[in-house]
């Protein structure tokens, strides 16, 4: 009599390898950053029957069964067929993007996805914003609940985008019934990224405002990995939010990091900030600041309550972040080269914002003499 087949037989033996009963998973954005951190991962592991890697180049896990082409292609709906769960991280957050550009591709991409996997059958779609569309506000409680209200605006690097993005989330299982949609919001994400508040750590000063009240949270990147797999793997869901136990208080930062603070009266850093951005010179808008002002910490308490833990502390994603930006110069949010930063020395921070006025007449004299 012949052997059964090895399918069967790894049925009938769930210890056997081949007997993987977990979820297909779709990553989208799995060449790059968190979306290749996550790919490598998810086909790393047990639990998960395979992994589709969506992306417009073809990334670096070879266990992934890769498809390459624009989340904004319709056609992105015959790639998720036969898949559990997709996991959306092709957003573009890049401070130096055009802001409408960056709208319409993270807007218009989340909508296609949503609307691809209803089509083709996956059950569930995690989605990654970030801890900032509950808002920076003085008001804030310490730590924020997850069911806490979002109350960020629009006025910061890409939350215009993110807001959209978890208004999305809230309509497409009414939309799509049977769909079910998780939300990962992690803290300032560290890890390979380049953010206007991990840009706050390559300058030669902390900007402090007059008043305000920071607290620094941190979500290491492999925790946010860790984080996101729980959701696929459906151990946790609904609106989660993700970062490392506590937060730092800024004179605990300016002890850990050895950088001193200056301190800015707040119409005259966010007027500053406000003019330098209107003018071009600087990515980051005025929105920005409010988040290095006051708290946004988070409890990450449905995580918690599931059983998950963040492998990394603040004291040791701050001490990464450090790392780095070892070597980087940054004055109000602009990258300057070497020479550039020799020359503006400490005091260029000062210099960046207390000069914005000077900055604004110039420019408008060049003008009028073209």
């Amino acid at each position: 009599m012949s052997s059964p087949d090895p399918q069967v037989r790894a049925a009938r033996n769930p210890s056997t390898p081949a007997a993987v009963r977990g979820p297909v998973v779709a990553v989208t954005g799995a060449a790059t950053g968190v979306g290749a951190l996550l790919t490598e991962r998810l086909a790393a592991s047990g639990e998960i029957k395979q992994v589709i890697a969506i992306d417009e180049r073809r990334g670096e896990c070879a266990d992934a069964q890769w498809h390459i082409l624009d989340v904004r292609d319709p056609a992105i709906a015959d790639k998720l067929r036969g898949a559990d769960v997709v996991v959306h991280l092709a957003l573009d957050l890049d401070l130096e993007t055009d802001p409408a550009a960056r709208t319409a591709y993270n807007v218009r991409g989340t909508q296609t996805v949503l609307t691809a996997a209803a089509a083709a059958g996956v059950h569930r779609v995690v989605l990654c914003t970030s801890a900032m569309v509950y808002g920076a506000l003085p008001d804030n409680e310490l730590p924020l609940a997850e069911d806490a209200e979002l109350r960020a605006t629009a006025e910061a690097t890409g939350v215009g985008d993110l807001l959209e993005i978890e208004r999305l989330a809230r309509r497409a299982p009414r939309a799509h019934p049977g769909l079910n949609v998780t939300v990962v919001r992690p803290a300032v994400l560290v890890g390979g990224t380049d953010t206007a508040l991990t840009r706050y750590f390559e300058s030669p000063r902390l900007l402090v405002v007059v008043g305000s009240r920071p607290a620094w949270q941190f979500c290491h990147v492999e925790d946010l990995c860790s984080a996101l797999e729980c959701a696929v793997l459906e151990q946790v869901d609904g609106e989660l939010a993700v970062g490392c136990d506590g937060w730092l208080e800024q004179e605990e930062v300016e002890e850990l990091s050895g950088i001193r603070r200056m301190e800015l009266p707040s119409a005259v850093a966010l007027g500053a900030a406000a003019r330098l951005h209107r003018i071009g010179l600087t990515p980051s808008p005025a929105g920005d600041l409010a988040y290095t002002m006051y708290p946004w910490v988070v409890s990450g308490s449905r995580l918690h309550d599931a059983g998950w833990r963040p492998a990394w502390t603040n004291e040791e994603v701050l001490a990464e972040l450090l790392e780095e930006a070892a070597g980087r110069h940054t004055v109000a949010g602009r990258r300057l080269g070497r020479k550039d930063a020799t020359a503006a020395g400490a005091a260029g921070a000062t210099v960046a914002l207390l000069g914005a006025a000077a900055v604004v007449r110039r420019a408008r004299k060049a003008r009028r003499r073209i």
